[in-house]
């Protein structure tokens, strides 16, 4: 009971330095603010982003392989030697993968043509109306079925006889139609797309998702065969490979690997000539991405922590000094160190706590403020990040409270009571 009571006193008496002195603790706390609030905000557009990127990435295919001559994020311009040396994937080594394993449901071979890998730019004309820079990718039927992302909103997509046939025949993302065709249905037009004549035959879902001006919004799709008879220079496809619901990701990746290096007479002891993207690869990357970012903003809130907590002992020992008849007064009526320490604790614990509260409430504001005005943006602030930003708060409190409290638990009676 005495001690609850000791705790209210002494919070009581901080609570009443931190009003009588309003000046001096803004300025105090001003870097814990700027250090919580730089942290709550960036953590709360994070974590919403978390959320939609890996719900994305799921939606376009938790069970979906892709193949791959080379690494992702290889510059296709410059690879290294060891990788430009690679055997280009063949149409044929699909078509195996689909024979040889009964966990494979689709294996879908495609090829792309846009500035990014090397290929080409891409422009697609209506009358007086140009688009360029879109993704054109030459696709089998499977594709469609094997990426979500692919589905059709109106007309339909590549069938197996636009395939068979080599028809000139074209499905465009929505932002591409929207440019396009703005008035009228697309669907049965006739585009010229790098100088050649296509039939419109469907468009796309429009992406909602945060990425969507890069996404399936500016593709272009064409049948796989059309590709390489108007784009003979391209070499390079990928495959697309879905796995049956009822078989082991991880025993299914095994035999596409074992499949592959068959295709490719690779000896036993020989790396693979070739890359297996697993579903998981997106999610990891994005989360290795905002691992970095989160870092970045530790190291500099960590600044304005510093800043701030400095300022806080620079306050307490200013406190100690001008109430040293009170220490001593205290200490005459029988206050232990304990109870001095512990009040000057208190006050410098409040002190940075009111601040991390304030860094708190801004870095919310801030955090919806983005999610307002960017929708796309869907920042949330979470529970374990507040108690981070509370408990990042009183530990500055205590690590730089601690000297200033200590020196005046210190301080001889006798000599403070004398202080004028």
């Amino acid at each position: 009971m005495l001690r609850d009571l000791l705790i209210l006193e002494n919070l009581s008496v901080a609570l009443e330095t931190l009003r009588t002195r309003k000046a001096r603790s803004a300025l105090t706390v001003l870097g814990i603010v700027i250090g919580v609030t730089s942290v709550i905000s960036v953590a709360a557009i994070i974590d919403g982003l978390n959320r939609h990127i890996k719900g994305r990435i799921t939606s376009i295919g938790s069970r979906l392989f892709i193949i791959a001559r080379m690494p992702f994020g290889t510059n296709p311009m410059r690879p290294p030697q060891k990788i430009r040396t690679r055997r280009y994937l063949q149409p044929a080594d699909a078509s195996s993968l689909r024979e040889a394993l009964s966990s494979v449901e689709f294996a879908s071979p495609f090829a792309d043509r846009n500035a990014f890998s090397g290929s080409g730019q891409n422009e697609i004309r209506f009358g007086n109306q140009l688009v360029e820079r879109f993704f054109l990718r030459g696709a089998e039927p499977d594709l469609g079925r094997a990426v979500p992302q692919f589905a059709v909103a109106s007309g339909r997509f590549v069938s197996p006889d636009d395939l068979e046939h080599n028809r000139a025949v074209a499905v465009i993302g929505s932002g591409v139609a929207d440019t396009l065709f703005p008035q009228v249905d697309p669907v049965g037009k006739t585009v010229r797309m790098n100088g050649r004549p296509y039939d419109v035959i469907g468009v796309f879902e429009k992406d909602p998702g945060l990425f969507g001006g890069f996404g399936v919004d500016q593709f272009v799709c064409i049948p796989f065969t059309n590709v390489h008879k108007n784009y003979p220079d391209i070499r390079a496809i990928l495959f697309a490979v879905s796995i049956r619901d009822d078989y082991d990701l991880s025993v299914a990746r095994n035999d596409l690997e074992q499949v592959m290096r068959r295709r490719r007479h690779l000896r036993q002891n020989s790396e693979n000539d070739f890359e297996i993207i697993d579903p998981s690869f997106l999610s990891n990357l994005w989360d290795q991405l905002t691992g970095a970012l989160i870092l970045l903003t530790g190291v500099i809130s960590s600044i304005g922590l510093l800043v701030g907590g400095i300022g806080v002992m620079n306050v307490m020992l200013i406190s100690v000094t001008e109430r040293t008849a009170e220490i001593g007064l205290r200490k005459a009526t029988g206050a232990r160190k304990f109870h001095i320490r512990a009040q000057f604790l208190f006050e410098a614990v409040m002190l940075s706590v009111s601040g991390g509260v304030i860094g708190i409430l801004c870095g919310a504001v801030i955090a919806y403020t983005v999610r307002a005005l960017i929708p796309s943006v869907p920042a949330a602030l979470s529970i374990f990040w507040v108690s981070m930003g509370v408990a990042i708060s009183v530990g500055v409190g205590l690590f730089f409270g601690y000297y200033p409290a200590t020196r005046a638990a210190n301080l001889d009676p006798i000599v403070v009571l004398r202080y004028e």
